[in-house]
């Protein structure tokens, strides 16, 4: 089957093909990716700064918890 199919690709190399038509520009689709991956880095960016809202707080141990923190030097109740 593989024997065929390699026959056939160099059967059909002297043939010229036709290119599939493009609906634009070919210069077009490399803005277009170009803008979506920007706006795409622009939504990234914007959720670097989520940290910084509040300010940093102690975590309790909560005694309740699945797995509660074995070393917390007396912190819990």
């Amino acid at each position: 089957m593989l024997l065929q199919q390699i026959a056939m690709t160099v059967a059909a190399e002297g043939e010229e093909h036709e290119l599939a038509p493009l609906w634009a520009e070919p210069w077009v689709f490399g803005i277009v990716m170009f803008a979506i991956l920007l706006v795409m880095m622009f939504v990234t960016l914007s959720y670097s700064n989520l940290g910084n809202r509040h300010t940093a707080t102690e975590e309790h141990a909560d005694p309740h918890r699945q797995h509660p923190n074995k070393h917390d030097h007396g912190q819990g109740h």
